[in-house]
C-alpha cells in the first residue's frame, strides 16, 4: 500500500526512525550510525511512497525489489521495515543479539522478508543487476532498486556491475548513492579525489541525476520519473549528510564506529523531539 506524500508526515516519520537508530544503536552496542541516519529520508521515499511492496505476501511476484547494499547501516532498514509491518516492531528489541533475526548485517535466512544478504560491500548492485535481468527475461515488470554508500563505490565490483546493467539495458534498474561524504576511516572526497558520480555513472551508460537526499518530496518526484530514460539503467545521486538529523553527529567520521552512550541517545532524542518506535 502506498502513502500520500503529506510533508508533515513524512517529517514525523523521519524523526521516529531516527530516534529509533540511534536506540538500536545504543541498545545493540553497534555503530554505524553516520550511514543509518543520511539513509532515512532514502528508504521514507521508497518504503511509504514508491515502491510496490507487500508486508502480508513479502514474495508477491508483483513485488518491486530492494537491496540495501550498505548492510553495515541497517538500523535504518529495521526501524522501515517494522514501521511498515514487515515484522513486529518488538523485535527491534532483539537487534544485533545471539541468534537474532536483526543481526548488525542484515541476513535473508534470518529475516525471508529480504531480497537478499548484505554488508558486504561491493555485491548489492551485482545482484540487483541480475535480478533486474531475470525480471526482464520472464517479462515481468517489477522495478530492482540497490541503495549504496559513495565509500562502497570504492569497491571495483559496482563498477563491473554497472557495465553489464548498460550492456543488457536494464531500464529496470535503479541505483541510488547515498552519497554522505564520510567513509570509515575519511572524507569520501578526500580519499577518492572528488570525481562527480552522476558523470561517472553516465560513463558507464547509465541516466543519472544529482539531487537532495533529504528532501523527501524531491526524492518521490524524482522517483516517479523512473526509468529516466529507455533502455537506460538509472542512477540517483543523493546528497546527504553524515549522521544527518543530530547535530553533534554530522559529519563526523568517528560516527562511522561509535556507539552512543546514554547521555548521547537523551540528547539525540531531545533535539529530534521524537521517540523511538520500540
Amino acid at each position: 500500500m502506498k502513502i500520500k506524500p503529506s510533508i508533515d508526515f513524512f517529517e514525523k516519520k523521519a524523526r521516529e526512525l531516527r530516534a529509533t537508530c540511534v536506540q538500536l544503536a545504543h541498545d545493540g552496542r553497534e555503530g554505524h550510525l553516520n550511514g543509518a541516519l543520511s539513509s532515512v529520508d532514502l528508504l521514507i521515499a521508497l518504503y511509504y511512497s514508491w515502491m510496490n511492496i507487500d508486508c502480508v505476501d513479502v514474495k508477491n511476484e508483483k513485488r518491486d525489489r530492494f537491496i540495501f547494499s550498505k548492510g553495515h547501516a541497517c538500523t535504518s532498514l529495521y526501524a522501515a521495515l517494522a514501521d511498515r509491518n514487515f515484522f513486529p516492531k518488538k523485535l527491534l528489541l532483539e537487534y544485533a543479539k545471539n541468534n537474532s533475526p536483526l543481526p548488525s548485517h542484515p541476513c535473508i535466512h534470518a529475516l525471508p522478508a529480504l531480497e537478499a544478504s548484505s554488508g558486504s560491500l561491493g555485491h548489492g548492485l551485482g545482484m540487483a543487476a541480475g535480478m533486474a535481468y531475470g525480471l526482464k527475461l520472464d517479462g515481468k515488470a517489477a522495478r530492482v532498486v540497490a541503495l549504496l554508500s559513495d565509500g562502497e563505490c570504492n569497491e571495483g565490483s559496482i563498477w563491473e556491475a554497472a557495465m553489464f546493467g548498460a550492456a543488457k539495458k536494464l531500464d529496470n534498474v535503479l541505483a541510488i548513492v547515498d552519497y554522505n561524504g564520510v567513509q570509515s576511516v575519511g572524507y569520501t572526497d578526500e580519499l577518492t579525489g572528488g570525481a562527480s558520480f552522476e558523470e561517472k555513472f553516465r560513463a558507464f551508460g547509465w541516466s543519472a541525476v544529482t539531487i537532495n537526499g533529504h528532501n523527501i518530496p524531491e526524492i518521490i518526484d524524482t522517483l516517479e520519473k523512473f526509468p529516466f530514460e529507455l533502455g537506460k539503467p538509472s542512477a540517483i545521486i543523493a546528497r546527504t549528510r553524515a549522521g544527518a538529523g543530530i547535530s553533534f553527529m554530522e559529519n563526523q567520521v568517528l560516527w562511522h564506529y561509535r556507539v552512543p552512550s546514554k547521555e548521547d541517545v537523551d540528547s539525540a532524542l531531545k533535539e529530534l523531539e521524537a521517540k523511538p518506535i520500540y
